[in-house]
């Protein structure tokens, strides 16, 4: 059974750091792709930043092109999303989302991050709040 955990998250001041982290068990990460995503009630799921499994390429929205890294660490089958610079704006809740179908293997991270990407991943995390606030 596959489990993925988010953590993490917390209340941060603008202009400081969080580094979230997304652990997976009954799975190894490095067979599919990955993604982070965050929303606000209200608000559709966006995507944050995607890895590809078929080459590890990245991608991320321009609101955090800059300030957010997305890494990975197979030895721990575990996803970082390391956040600088945060703004009142990044708050949310922030979720990891694993275990794409290998019949897209080849689909780049920009993919993985859409819409259409996003709903092809099979597992995700509860989620970790990200408060960014004075």
């Amino acid at each position: 059974q596959v489990q993925v955990v988010e953590s993490g998250g917390g209340l941060v001041q603008p202009g400081g750091s969080l580094r979230l982290s997304c652990a997976a068990s009954g799975f190894t990460l490095d067979t599919s792709a990955i993604g982070w995503f965050r929303q606000v009630p209200g608000k559709e799921r966006e995507g944050v930043s995607c890895i590809s499994s078929s080459d590890g390429s990245t991608y991320y929205a321009d609101s955090v092109k800059g300030r957010f890294a997305i890494s990975r660490d197979n030895a721990k089958n575990t996803v970082y999303l390391e956040m600088n610079s945060l703004k009142p704006e990044d708050t949310a809740t922030y979720y990891c989302a694993t275990d794409s179908p290998a019949e897209l293997s080849f689909a780049g991270a920009y993919y993985w991050c859409s819409t259409y990407g996003q709903a092809e991943f099979r597992s995700w995390g509860q989620g970790t709040q990200v408060t960014v606030s004075s």
